[in-house]
């Protein structure tokens, strides 16, 4: 979503390097590059005003510290305001002393309210809650049934006593759910309100009635990011109507500019609470300002890429296929490599993983991932046999073949791919043996060489050909120096220096030089 508005961030910065100091030109000319690329991402025109005074400010007044470039001055700052226009801090759900805690959904319809019902039910599901899904939504067609099959994927409960399409008092159904939670030990109620294509009397008199009955802890205004400025004014009617405690953000896996993002919450004085980026389930986690700003200035977002890999990623077994790959030992095969890609997989689209990695916007394509070719690796893998993936030094011509037809790729496609898993595995195997002996990492094993080096009786015969031919001829073999690695013994410097001498062809070149005339 914050593509354009990342890469016109990114080229400004990029002007500034080569700069040794900032001078006050140099502050009005990036404030002008970063005004233009706010209003191209459809920031609210108060919020950008305010936004560049603040930057302009705090880069011409504050001292700006000798140990960072221009560029990174203006990074700093930059992300600051960022975190400031986004709410600040991370803003949690606040739940009721005495259950349950009622969470109230509003918006139009089409933000996708009924999909965060789910996905919100799962995540409390996951945070330990026994959360129950109400249907108060009666008014969109099959909008009943839709929230019951999201309520059967997220595994919570679901609470729709009338059907829905147009038949039903919501108002009551709001109430009523309440004591139904009380009775059957449910401790978060999420209630679905109906939505309107846009702001009238009877949806805010309908929202207004269901929040005076029901008193939620938190109500939260579901917000479509694609629909840009809109966003904003509907947001302020809400406030004004019903009253909203926080906001939740969903599509921002769209290509809209983001404009909403960063508006809202500094326009309404609400912060942002959630954010929904996907389809999925999972697609769905708080918000975190400081965490925004940073992928918006291409810093990437390290902190979430490592709490979804947590969370997709079996540590035991993600363990053992390490320890298999850096031992060197060709134990490490195409099954645990395909368990580790089911497990990347699982935590979203490639292009999104990727952008959460710090410097990754710079690399042209970055985010045009083509997962089809992810898709293509899993086919020929699972073309193959057991032994074959365990094994794919085994893999001759016809099998190729074979594996080629079996996933519809080319032979080409096949050989690539085991090319490159017998590179990577080879380096990594390398990697292990440099790295071995420290902690936490597979021993270093003996090659062949040094197997080969052993005699009959399995004693270790050394490399140095003095000691290994004192060693096979039964003399005793020449201690090393007690202090190897430090200063010799100054007596012991001296005699060598005594007799050492010069082979003679190096002293006669010596000699002619010093008798050439200077």
């Amino acid at each position: 979503m914050f593509d354009t508005l990342q890469e016109r961030l990114a080229s400004t910065f990029r002007a500034l390097r080569g700069k040794g100091r900032l001078t006050d030109a140099d502050i009005d000319a990036t404030a002008r590059e970063i005004r233009i690329a706010l209003l191209e991402a459809d920031v609210n025109l108060s919020v950008v005003k305010q936004f560049i005074a603040e930057v302009k400010e705090q880069a011409h007044g504050a001292e700006l510290s000798r140990a960072l470039n221009p560029s990174q001055q203006i990074i700093k700052i930059v992300n600051a305001a960022l975190i400031e226009v986004l709410g600040g801090q991370t803003r949690l759900v606040r739940f009721a002393k005495q259950p349950p805690t009622v969470i109230m959904l509003a918006g139009l319809q089409g933000a996708g309210k009924t999909t965060l019902a789910g996905k919100l039910g799962a995540w409390l599901k996951e945070q330990g809650h026994s959360p129950l899904l109400v249907a108060a939504d009666l008014q969109r067609p099959n909008a009943v049934q839709q929230l019951q099959v999201m309520a059967e994927r997220a595994k919570v409960g679901v609470y729709a006593p009338q059907p829905g399409n147009g038949v039903g008092d919501p108002i009551q159904v709001a109430k009523d759910s309440i004591e139904h939670a009380r009775q059957k030990l449910f401790d978060v109620i999420v209630i679905d309100t109906a939505g309107r294509l846009g702001v009238d009397d009877e949806l805010m008199r309908q929202a207004s009635m269901i929040k005076a009955l029901t008193r939620p802890d938190e109500t939260l205004f579901v917000v479509d990011a694609m629909i840009g400025q809109d966003a904003v004014n509907t947001a302020l009617a809400f406030e004004r109507g019903v009253g909203i405690d926080g906001v939740v953000l969903t599509k921002l896996d769209g290509d809209a500019r983001g404009g909403a993002a960063l508006s809202i919450a500094k326009v309404i004085g609400k912060p942002i609470m959630f954010a929904s980026n996907g389809e999925r389930l999972a697609d769905f986690d708080v918000f975190h300002p400081d965490r925004m700003a940073s992928r918006i200035l291409g810093m990437g977002d390290m902190l979430t890429l490592i709490e979804q890999a947590e969370k997709a990623f079996d540590a035991e077994q993600s363990q053992a296929a390490a320890e298999k790959l850096l031992a060197g030992r060709g134990e490490f095969g195409l099954d645990d490599f395909l368990s580790q890609l089911k497990a990347m997989r699982s935590m979203g689209p490639l292009s999104k993983i990727f952008g959460m990695i710090p410097g990754a916007s710079q690399f042209t394509g970055a985010g045009e991932i083509d997962e089809r070719e992810v898709d293509r690796i899993e086919a020929i893998i699972y073309s193959m046999t057991p032994a074959e993936r365990a094994d794919v030094s085994i893999l001759n011509g016809s099998r190729r073949s074979r594996i080629a037809r079996g996933a519809g790729v080319t032979v080409r496609d096949v050989n690539d791919l085991v090319n490159r898993f017998s590179e990577a595995r080879k380096l990594m195997a390398q990697m292990g043996r440099m790295m071995g002996g420290m902690p936490g990492l597979p021993a270093r094993q003996p090659g062949k060489q040094q197997q080969a080096r052993k005699g009959k009786s399995g004693r270790k015969v050394s490399g140095n050909p003095a000691k290994r031919a004192a060693a096979l001829a039964g003399r005793p073999v020449p201690e090393p120096a007690t202090n190897p690695g430090l200063a010799p013994d100054p007596s012991e410097l001296a005699a060598a220096m005594d007799s050492f001498a010069l082979p003679p062809e190096l002293q006669q070149m010596f000699n002619q030089q010093t008798k050439r005339p200077r």
